[in-house]
């Protein structure tokens, strides 16, 4: 039986290092402020029959390695049963050697479960009995795993027309958690699918009682549902894009874009631009006026696998980087809103790690002097959630801009089990500022490296973000 290699000291390669991570980094709780847990799930205190469900149920991360290693898709979203499931898992985890699902797999066993031993086709019914066997006991419910990794608040991610009935069930619950949804309106932009829009369009109307015939009464109804969300709780929007749009635009071409909408025209490439970047100016200058915090996730190129997409649908595994011009449009973006003092706090977040300087210089344009850190750079998102993606993320914005004052990491995750992950970047921050204390590049002044790291890992987020975790 091989025994795991995380160690108390995993991933920390120096004594300044072991010293920052276990005296002011390892207990700091965690303050989740972008994931994809779902809600229902925590309102319902779910509890999972066994390890497939709670690890490999919606995971594309797995899928997509499970998939190059050669395993038929019955095991990964088919028919087999989930066992089965698990044991192809199982069967290739050591071939992720390098892979950060390595590191993450193994952590994941050892924090929640007390697995120690690696996994692989040997260990895979052990693993599987003894980790189903506490997911049958109380703690382990989907609440009782986010107290055992020392969550102090979620924010989940939620489209416009959701009710929130669970986000209330948790507020009245008393759950020790804060759960927060998050404002996510990308399917009021999406004129790639005019049916799916009008649909959208059809079901807000019926929300706001508002009569939408123009691009103005979209506005009102969205700002309606805007202010429903506010009042649930939310401070805090995203936005899944390619990139940013920052087109010029008129009400004409508004009224015309909205128009051709509701007659399922196709609309012209430059007034879908148009129409997108008055979308996203009337929205950022509604989470402005309620002090909101707005999110921009840019460059994911999405469903490249159009036989798969229409077998199994989005957000299976079937995406990856995409290229696509940010710079100006972002600045345009941005610009246009500062120049009338109404641009929120703002976290970008770029996929194509051709983008890291770039948005890291884009951040000093439009700081105000006033909030410290107002725009953010957000931590390696997808594909760059990863050992190298954090250090290249780290080490830019460090030369780059402040990394004192950096929110920190996220899950971005669908599992009740990623919360390692905090660990993994946490481990990984120590290392870099130790490695500087031990090459002479760093004071060894450990009351203020030690506050920089403790506010990287949660007071810089809790002060920025602004929802409260008591």
């Amino acid at each position: 039986m091989a025994k795991t290699f995380i160690t108390d000291d995993f991933l920390l390669t120096n004594e300044p290092a072991r010293r920052l991570y276990h005296d002011y980094a390892a207990f700091m709780p965690i303050y989740d402020y972008h994931c994809h847990l779902p809600p229902a799930q925590i309102a319902e205190d779910k509890c999972y029959d066994n390890l497939t469900q709670v690890w490999l149920y919606g995971d594309h991360y797995k899928w997509r390695a499970m998939r190059t290693n050669g395993v038929d898709e019955r095991f990964i979203t088919g028919a087999a049963s989930d066992e089965e499931k698990f044991e192809h898992w199982a069967k290739t985890v050591p071939a992720t050697v390098r892979n950060p699902l390595y590191h993450w797999t193994h952590l994941e066993l050892l924090r929640y479960f007390g697995v120690d031993e690696l996994l692989d086709d040997g260990s895979a019914k052990r693993v599987y009995d003894a980790c189903n066997e506490k997911l049958r006991s109380p703690e382990y419910s989907v609440r009782g795993l986010m107290c055992m990794m020392n969550v102090k608040l979620v924010c989940t991610t939620d489209d416009p027309l959701d009710d929130l009935k669970e986000h209330q069930k948790i507020a009245d619950s008393g759950f020790a958690v804060k759960v927060y949804p998050a404002w996510r309106p990308d399917k009021a932009m999406a004129v790639e699918n005019l049916d799916a829009l009008n649909a959208w369009i059809d079901r807000l109307a019926q929300l706001t009682n508002i009569d939408i015939n123009s691009f103005s009464a979209y506005i009102e109804a969205i700002r309606k549902r805007h202010d429903f969300f506010h009042s649930r709780g939310c401070r805090l929007s995203d936005h899944g894009l390619e990139t940013a749009y920052a087109e010029d635009y008129t009400a004409n071409d508004t009224d015309a874009a909205f128009a051709d909408i509701r007659a399922k025209k196709t609309l012209s490439a430059s007034l879908a631009l148009k129409f997108k970047s008055a979308m996203l100016h009337e929205l950022a200058l509604m989470d402005g006026e309620k002090d909101w915090t707005q999110q921009f996730h840019f460059g994911a190129q999405r469903n490249n696998n159009t036989r798969m997409f229409k077998l199994l649908g989005p957000d299976t595994g079937y995406d990856s980087i995409g290229d696509f011009e940010i710079s100006r449009p972002l600045a345009k973006l941005l610009d246009r809103l500062d120049q009338t003092n109404q641009l929120p706090r703002t976290v970008l977040y770029n996929l194509n790690p051709r983008d890291n300087t770039l948005m890291a210089t884009m951040l000093g344009n439009f700081q105000d002097g006033v909030t410290p850190g107002k725009l953010q750079w957000g931590s390696g998102w997808w594909f760059l959630d990863q050992k190298h993606g954090m250090i290249d993320h780290l080490n830019t914005l460090s030369v780059l801009g402040l990394l004192s004052r950096f929110v920190g990491m996220l899950t971005d995750s669908r599992s009740f089990l990623s919360y390692p992950r905090h660990e993994y970047f946490r481990r990984i921050l120590c290392n870099l500022i130790g490695a500087d204390i031990a090459n002479g590049e760093l004071p060894a002044d450990y009351k203020l490296l030690g506050q920089i790291v403790q506010d990287i890992c949660y007071n810089n987020a809790l002060a920025y973000f602004r929802m409260p975790v008591d």
